[in-house]
Order: C-alpha cells, then sequence, then structure tokens
C-alpha cells in the first residue's frame, strides 16, 4: 500500500510540474522547453493528472509560434475561399434548374425576362461639297438667261460652264438606227388562231377585201365517214392547226361551203394545207360527189404534191402530183 500511495504520489507530483512548466515565466515565451510544451498540446499530446476539458483549453491558449500563426491565417482564408465557391456553385445550380423545368411562359415574367431592346440613333450632319438634292439647290427664279447663277446668294458648286437652255419646239425626226420603216416587218393580223394570224402576214397583200380572219369555222367535230376523202381533209387540217367544217358536205361542194361561212377561197395554191377541191369527175374523181385532197408541198414550177384518201384506203394515205393547179378550187383558211 505504500508502494502504491508513493507512486500516486509521484504522478501527482509530475501533473502539477508539467502545468507548472506550461504557466510558470520563462526568460522568453518561446524558450524549448515552452515550444516542446506546446508543441505537445497542439499535436493532441496528453498531459497526465488533468481532466480532458481542462487538456483542451489549456492547448487553445497556449501561445503560438508566428510560423503556426500564419499558417492558421492561411488555412482560415482557404476555408473562406471555399465556402464563397460553394455558395456560388449552389447559386448557380439552383438557377439553372429553374430554367431547365421552367417553360417559356414561366420566364417571360421572372428575372430572366430581357428588358425591352433599346436603339439609339445618333444623326451626323453630312459636310461635304456635294450640294444636296434637298437644300442649296439654286432656284430657277435665281438664274439668268445664259443658265449661270445669280449673284444673290446663290451657292456656286462647280467650275463647269454654263449650259444652254433650249425649248421642246420642233418636229421629231425618226432616225433609221431606231426607227422601223418597213411597217410590212409588223404583225398585221387579228386573227385569233395563231396559225392563220402567221399566214395572213404574209398574204397580206393578196387577201380579199373585207376578209374576217375570225369568222365562223363549222367546225363541230369530224362527222365524215371513216377513210373518206373528207375524213381525211378534216384529220389532216387539224394536224396542221388550220379551220376546218365539220358538214361541208361531198367533196365537190367544199368550196361553196366554206367560202359561205367566209373561208378564203380562189384557183391559187398557196400553203400547205391548203384543200384543193374537184369537182365532180374531175382528174377522174368520183362523178357524183367529187373529190377533196390536202395540199404538202408546192415546187417552184408551180406543181403540187398531195395527200388523199379514200373509201378502199380503209385509212390509208397516197400522195399524186399536180401540174395544172389553176383548173381547181383551193381553200385557205
Amino acid at each position: 500500500m505504500k508502494h502504491a500511495a508513493h507512486k500516486a504520489a509521484n504522478g501527482s507530483r509530475q501533473g502539477v510540474a508539467t502545468s507548472r512548466s506550461l504557466f510558470s515565466p520563462t526568460s522568453g515565451s518561446h524558450s524549448a522547453k515552452a515550444v516542446r510544451m506546446v508543441q505537445m498540446a497542439n499535436g493532441n499530446g496528453a498531459i497526465l493528472g488533468l481532466d480532458q476539458a481542462v487538456a483542451d483549453k489549456l492547448n487553445e491558449l497556449a501561445p503560438q509560434t508566428r510560423r503556426a500563426m500564419r499558417e492558421a491565417a492561411r488555412a482560415a482564408e482557404r476555408r473562406s475561399h471555399i465556402l464563397a465557391s460553394a455558395s456560388l456553385a449552389a447559386l448557380v445550380g439552383t438557377a439553372a434548374t429553374a430554367v431547365a423545368f421552367a417553360g417559356p411562359d414561366d420566364l417571360s415574367g421572372s428575372v430572366f425576362a430581357a428588358d425591352p431592346a433599346t436603339t439609339t440613333t445618333q444623326l451626323n450632319r453630312i459636310t461635304t461639297n456635294v450640294v444636296s438634292r434637298s437644300e442649296d439647290r439654286t432656284p430657277l427664279t435665281d438664274t439668268v438667261a445664259d443658265g449661270t447663277a445669280a449673284a444673290s446668294g446663290a451657292a456656286e458648286t462647280t467650275d463647269a460652264p454654263p449650259t444652254e437652255q433650249v425649248t421642246a419646239d420642233g418636229q421629231w425626226l425618226a432616225g433609221d438606227a431606231n426607227t422601223v420603216s418597213d411597217v410590212n416587218q409588223l404583225s398585221r393580223s387579228t386573227a385569233d388562231n395563231p396559225v392563220v394570224a402567221a399566214l395572213m402576214d404574209g398574204d397580206y397583200d393578196l387577201l380579199p377585201e373585207g376578209f374576217n380572219p375570225n369568222h365562223a369555222t363549222g367546225d363541230t367535230g369530224n362527222a365524215y365517214e371513216f377513210s373518206q376523202c373528207t375524213w381525211w381533209v378534216y384529220v389532216r387540217r387539224h394536224q396542221l392547226g388550220l379551220p376546218v367544217g365539220s358538214y361541208f358536205g361531198n367533196g365537190c361542194m367544199w368550196a361553196n361551203s366554206a367560202r359561205a361561212l367566209g373561208y378564203w377561197v380562189d384557183n391559187t395554191p398557196r400553203h400547205v394545207g391548203d384543200i384543193m377541191v374537184f369537182a365532180a369527175g374531175q382528174a377522174g374523181s368520183d362523178a357524183t360527189y367529187g373529190h377533196v385532197a390536202i395540199v404538202e408541198q408546192i415546187n417552184p414550177d408551180g406543181s403540187i404534191v398531195t395527200s388523199e384518201c379514200g373509201s378502199v384506203m380503209n385509212g390509208e394515205t397516197y400522195s399524186r402530183t399536180y401540174t395544172n393547179v389553176s383548173d381547181f378550187q383551193f381553200i385557205h383558211y
């Protein structure tokens, strides 16, 4: 018992000695002994014989070295930066989340809505030697007879010689380069049918007096029997874009029927597509019905080549050449 009590007393004395070494005055607050004791306290070194709460309080009150103070300041500054960065990141994340889940209508009245655009326009006066068309123009009343500006304050803009004022009196003279002297080059036809209009331009001086190119055609469709000469003539005229009647009668009657409707009919073949009319029995035609054919070619010697059809041809055509063309009548348009 005495031995144990002796040891306990020694431990108590050691704790008291340690406490005295912490708070007893020395030659300086940074003596080697004090520094070692502070380092032990900062490193959570155990002070024997003291309660843990008292030891923690002693650690807070223990004097620090200058280096420890600088490191503590840097650590506090780093903690401040970390806290500020974390707060800013949290704020940005919250705003981004609100924008992502908000619709266009939700943003219209929020802080994200753009302010109304403001446009600032500055007008600068242009100061050049060029006279504006709306400013500083010399009134006509301030000019003298020779065209120069009067001396009544009119601005002098150029050194060009005065221009002479002319009048519009006189006669207009047509120049050769800009005038069509041959009126025959102009279209003079009023025909509704473009093919007829083109043909009439070439026949202008030959047309019968008072000829009406827009006369009735009598066309209501092909009413002629298949493979007859009249049937073929109707088909071929339509292929060429020329007018033809549907009820001109037998071949020998076509010239009079066409003339009655206003067609131009004479004894001269003039164009490809003219209808050649055979009188009854003429040039081997039927003695009762006569015949009709289409002019397909006009030769330099005046002869013509035709395309023809007949009841025995079953829709096929044939051609013949005629030299005595003036013996027949021709329907033009």
